[in-house]
């Protein structure tokens, strides 16, 4: 007996109803089986700082927990809704919950208490200060 699974298999009810339940997006949003997904990230070195950037559309700036601890970067977000819909003949209720967490390991020569944080039109920019670091003269060693 073939299994239920989603797309390109047999159900072995041969419904319609079923297949439409399972490969559509009626009733479920696309991510209803993937829940805690990772936003995009984009991280560059610039001359005097690193850039990363989060897409995470759909977010308000309280919604995020950034912070730093023993040389880990943590980007943390929660948000939680709740409609209500009420007709005549039904009423409808749900809840959606959603968050993320992101932790990057940051290089020593960040200045871990100069990061800044800037969110807008659903992107999350962090910049990371880099550190002057004194270059190393190098040095001939006589071999004696």
């Amino acid at each position: 007996m073939a299994m239920i699974a989603k797309k390109g298999r047999e159900f072995p009810f041969g419904s319609s109803l079923l297949s439409d339940f399972f490969d559509g997006d009626r009733f479920f949003g696309k991510d209803f089986l993937m829940p805690d997904k990772v936003p995009a990230a984009n991280v560059s070195e610039q001359e005097k700082a690193f850039v990363i950037e989060l897409a995470v559309p759909g977010l308000k700036k309280d919604d995020f927990n950034v912070s730093v601890n023993n040389g880990l970067l943590t980007i943390s977000a929660e948000k939680e809704e709740e409609s209500n819909v009420e007709k005549e003949n039904y009423t409808r209720k749900e809840f959606n919950f959603s968050s993320f967490r992101r932790t990057f390991s940051l290089p020593e020569n960040v200045k871990e208490d100069e990061i800044e944080a800037l969110y807008s039109d659903g992107l999350l920019k962090l910049m990371l200060p880099k550190m002057e670091v004194a270059e190393s003269k190098s040095k001939q060693i006589e071999i004696r």
